[in-house]
């Protein structure tokens, strides 16, 4: 079998992964906390301003009506968070994500494309776009005196970990989104490329290097009442799926036209994922704005991820938690506080509460 691009990477750390689950199987019932971080671009394929008003519109339309249908083991929504690019900002754009985002089923975090234009203009871009998403249309969140953000770096060259420099430039990019005011960096997998970190299925600390590009390659373990200032880095699950075809093919957790959801795509995801003690973090990812994922994902895929998310779960016992990234963060922060996370999310919000229509787990 001819191994994947850039196999050298991930395979070691994911034979030593598999090894490691297998001498310590999951004893009891888990907590399952699933978010969906969507690579959110409305100008893809650059299309004039109102095609890309009404790739928006079409989201804003179809998405909150799919996730009320669906509740989780506290009778919440799911919520679908819209990693938006800063260089695409259009302000009735984000008016209209802000509309999702009001009504309890989406959130907005910042994505940003950019390519050698050096520090102080990569400072300038991520703080006025983050302090107008905050100001003006009322997203993110302050904690501790700063406004917060989630992070997902553009063409996957966070750190600039590309080996030639491009899509990037700054070797100390880590340092710069943590003084920013990013609480997570939710990039990987990005597997077939160059820029996939070699630790995966893991919740970890970059610790930067500036001197040196790509320092989130490895970094500190997640541990309960640990507090690092170094950039938190959630992944997606990624792995090796064996069923569904006659050659095996990557689990990277992305959801998109040409891999939707399935059940035995559940399963791979639950036994990949990131795991804090009786926790599983799934972080899955998509282009939800390009013409093919829209229609797929709107048009039934995002359904049959939640069905089966929901009979999997049921089916094993385990509860599962629908959140967005900053849920999800908040999440991994209480385990690290060694308080229960499910204290935080067990009780719905009056908008959340199931009814006669909708599909709980319970």
């Amino acid at each position: 079998m001819r191994l994947p691009r850039h196999a050298e990477l991930w395979l070691p750390a994911y034979l030593r992964d598999r090894l490691r689950r297998s001498m310590s199987p999951s004893i009891g019932p888990m907590q399952v906390w699933l978010a969906i971080a969507d690579h959110f671009e409305p100008f893809v394929g650059n299309p004039d301003e109102s095609r890309a008003s009404e790739r928006v519109e079409i989201w804003g339309r179809d998405w909150p009506s799919i996730a009320k249908r669906y509740c989780d083991s506290a009778g919440k929504h799911p919520k679908y968070t819209f990693f938006y690019p800063q260089e695409q900002y259009r302000p009735d754009l984000i008016d209209a994500l802000s509309n999702i985002t009001r009504q309890g089923v989406g959130d907005v975090e910042i994505h940003i494309h950019h390519d050698g234009e050096g520090e102080q203009d990569f400072v300038e871009r991520m703080s006025t776009f983050r302090d107008t998403l905050y100001h003006r249309h009322g997203l993110l969140r302050e904690h501790q005196g700063k406004i917060r953000f989630g992070f997902i770096h553009g063409n996957w060259a966070l750190d600039n970990s590309l080996p030639n420099g491009k899509w990037c430039g700054l070797n100390n990019e880590i340092t710069l989104l943590e003084d920013l005011g990013c609480y997570a960096d939710f990039t990987m997998p990005s597997v077939n490329s160059p820029t996939q970190a070699r630790t995966i299925n893991e919740i970890y600390w970059a610790v930067d290097d500036p001197a040196q590009p790509k320092s989130y390659d490895r970094g500190r373990p997640f541990e309960a009442g640990e507090r690092s200032k170094n950039l938190l880095m959630v992944p997606g699950p990624l792995g090796i799926r064996w069923a569904e075809r006659f050659l095996p093919r990557l689990e990277s957790g992305e959801i998109a036209s040409y891999d939707l959801p399935s059940q035995y795509r559940v399963k791979r995801w639950l036994s990949c994922a990131p795991r804090i003690g009786q926790n599983i973090f799934i972080k899955l990812f998509g282009h939800g704005a390009q013409e093919r994922n829209l229609s797929a994902l709107l048009g039934g895929g995002l359904d049959r991820l939640f069905k089966s998310a929901q009979a999997e779960c049921r089916h094993r016992g385990w509860r599962l938690n629908y959140v967005s990234c900053w849920e999800m963060y908040q999440a991994i922060d209480s385990i690290r506080q060694r308080v229960n996370p499910v204290m935080a999310h067990k009780t719905p919000h009056r908008a959340d509460q199931p009814n006669s229509s909708v599909v709980s787990i319970q």
